[in-house]
């Protein structure tokens, strides 16, 4: 059995379950510590059953589900989605993986101390080497650490979002495994270049964020059956943006050199993982 996906509502996954079975896939749910995981019995299914997966994501209140339930499910049982509030935040949870949600929360509880006063002294513990005095190479820490530092509500917004959405993709379908190589590598790599193109002051984890956007290209368009993909709006969305850091429109210094580390490093581990086998992935 394979897993396909997670549901923060049973009765949700259970409508989802009918329309597979009225498509003679067979599947089952597994109960989990936050909502339900999807699985799919036989591997010829697979490939299929991912696309109505994502399809039901996009569209969960669609009729045919509803009627899927009526013919091959408990007709007495109404598709429940939960309270919005508690439905929004199940999806977060269910949605990424234990990785992203630690590295989502440092980086908002370091956003939050460096706005409640300790600017100063978070900065100095977490910058890069020569950024502030008596920053050692000994301290190896520094090499990583600017990737946890953002300056703005936008800049943390915009990182944290494509952070959870994509990474916690790669992490819950794919594995632990390959996040925490893009993370550590993407977040040391990218800052190393940053330094010799424009100096120790900067932050942010968008050379993370540039990672695992061209890990989810290069493997939805390599490794389709892995169940992650990018759409091509949405990366040429990421190119745009990229190519603005370099002019001056969007008014505010850009870690050009971390982006297209990031970027660099992503593509290059995505081809290198989507030449495995589809077991291993």
């Amino acid at each position: 059995m394979i897993e396909i996906g997670r549901l923060p509502n049973s009765r949700a996954a259970q409508a989802f379950v009918d329309y597979l079975k009225g498509e003679h896939i067979d599947c089952q749910i597994e109960p989990l510590e936050q909502g339900v995981a999807i699985l799919v019995i036989h591997d010829k299914d697979l490939e299929q059953a991912r696309t109505e997966f994502a399809h039901f994501m996009a569209h969960p209140y669609d009729s045919k589900y509803l009627q899927a339930s009526w013919e091959h499910g408990d007709t007495q049982t109404k598709i429940d989605y939960g309270a919005p509030s508690l439905q929004l935040f199940t999806q977060f949870i269910t949605g990424a993986g234990p990785v992203t949600l630690i590295v989502f929360a440092v980086c908002v509880l370091i956003f939050a101390a460096m706005n409640l006063g300790f600017v100063n002294q978070t900065y100095a513990a977490l910058s890069y080497f020569g950024a502030v005095p008596n920053s050692e190479f000994s301290q190896f820490w520094r090499v990583f650490t600017p990737s946890l530092l953002h300056f703005s509500a936008m800049h943390v917004i915009f990182n944290l979002l494509w952070w959870w959405y994509l990474g916690g993709k790669i992490e819950t379908r794919i594995g632990t495994a390959p996040l925490l190589i893009l993370l550590f590598v993407a977040g040391t790599l990218p800052n190393v270049i940053q330094y010799y193109v424009g100096g120790p002051n900067f932050g942010g984890l968008s050379g993370v964020v540039y990672a695992v956007v061209g890990y989810t290209w290069i493997i939805g368009i390599r490794k389709p059956v892995a169940g992650i993909g990018l759409p091509p709006s949405y990366m040429a969305f990421m190119m745009i943006w990229l190519a603005l850091g370099f002019t001056d429109i969007l008014g505010v210094a850009v870690a050009n050199g971390a982006h297209i580390g990031g970027l660099l490093i992503g593509l290059a581990q995505g081809l290198f993982d989507s030449r495995k086998s589809s077991s291993s992935i």
